[in-house]
C-alpha cells in the first residue's frame, strides 16, 4: 500500500493524534516484537545524520496513528514521511532513500513485483512473535537509542 487515501499531514487535523515534530520522517515500530525493535536498532545505528524520528507503536502517539490510519499494529510498521503513511514494502524504499548511500541501492528489489513483496512481508509480520519472540518494550534499544524516541 503507497499511502493511506488521505490528505498530507492529515494527522495535523486529528485531535487523537498528539502534536509531533513532523519535520522529519517518523518510524512507528512495535516496541516488543524482537524482530521489530532489531530493525530500529539497526536503523538508528545506520542514520548517523539522525535523519528520522521513531516511536513505538506502544506509545499514546503510536497508537493514535494507527487509528487515524486505521490500522492495527499487527498490520505493520508505518514510515510517517512529508505527511503521508506508508508501509511494507513501500515504506522500506522510502527509507532507503532517506538513508541514502549505501542503503538507496536496495531499491534495486523494486523490480520484484509488490504483490510478491508484500506477501513475504506479510507473512514475516504475521508470524513475527512466534517466529522471533517478544522482549520487553524496547530492551532492544541501548539508552542513547531510547532517546531518539519520541
Amino acid at each position: 500500500m503507497v499511502e493511506f487515501n488521505r490528505p498530507a499531514y492529515s494527522y495535523r487535523d486529528d485531535p487523537t493524534v498528539p502534536a509531533f515534530d513532523d519535520s522529519k520522517p517518523l518510524f512507528v515500530f512495535d516496541g516488543v516484537c524482537v524482530l521489530c525493535s532489531g530493525g530500529a536498532s539497526w536503523i538508528m545505528k545506520n542514520d548517523r545524520a539522525a535523519k528520522v524520528n521513531f516511536t513505538a507503536a506502544q506509545t499514546a502517539l503510536g497508537q493514535a496513528l494507527y487509528r487515524h490510519y486505521g490500522r492495527m499494529i499487527d498490520d505493520s510498521y508505518l514510515l510517517i514521511l512529508k505527511g503521508q503513511a506508508y508501509e511494507a514494502s513501500y515504506g522500506y524504499f522510502a527509507l532507503f532513500n532517506v538513508l541514502g548511500w549505501p542503503w538507496r541501492s536496495l531499491n534495486v528489489f523494486k523490480i520484484v513485483p509488490v504483490w510478491m513483496r508484500d506477501w513475504v512481508y506479510h507473512q514475516i509480520a504475521t508470524n513475527r512473535y512466534r517466529w522471533f519472540g517478544k522482549v520487553g518494550y524496547c530492551n532492544l534499544l541501548t539508552p542513547l537509542q531510547r532517546a531518539r524516541l519520541l
